[in-house]
């Protein structure tokens, strides 16, 4: 998932689809997160490419861009799934590229380590992983809670709509 915008905004679908820096960021972690998979499967995939989902919060609606993309792992994945996911992590929708000089850059600009946040979860079933990235995440420390979310961040980016997307992406989500 690379791109949000308010559903509200007059034409938000085309506000999103036209907007250059969200396509060229949704191009660069589509091929980072191909580039990735290949490293740890065979017969990488995209499914479906930059297609938008409404998604109902309980203040506002907002469309994502996403895209889906599959592989097949080794029959015996399940003995390797750790060493899997230190291949594939940090993941490339956080980390953005190139990866390691992205990694180095983050580390300058940060004052505190990401621990749980942009780190990976999961429930494994023995026959089936379902895995994910707090990309936003709510952590208790020394009592206060601190909201961490963050935005891709190119040479296209416009500091106001960043901003803008951040706050759009906290939300409580409503069925």
């Amino acid at each position: 998932m690379k791109g949000t915008i308010d559903a509200t905004l007059p034409n938000a679908k085309r506000l999103l689809t036209e907007n250059l820096k969200e396509q060229y960021e949704h191009n660069t972690i589509v091929d980072l997160i191909r580039n990735d998979l290949s490293k740890v499967a065979k017969e990488v995939h995209l499914k479906r490419y930059r297609y938008l989902e409404k998604i109902k919060s309980t203040t506002h609606d907002l469309y994502q861009s996403s895209s889906e993309i599959s592989a097949k792992l080794p029959n015996n994945w399940t003995q390797n799934a750790g060493d899997i996911f230190q291949n594939l992590l940090p993941a490339g929708s956080i980390s953005g590229a190139p990866k390691d000089k992205t990694l180095e850059l983050i580390q300058q600009a940060e004052s505190d380590p990401r621990e749980y946040y942009t780190g990976i979860f999961g429930v494994y079933d023995n026959k089936r992983l379902e895995s994910a990235v707090n990309i936003r995440y709510i952590e208790k420390r020394n009592g206060k809670f601190w909201f961490r979310s963050g935005g891709g961040i190119t040479h296209l980016s416009e500091q106001k709509e960043e901003y803008q997307e951040l706050i759009n992406k906290i939300y409580v989500p409503s069925l």
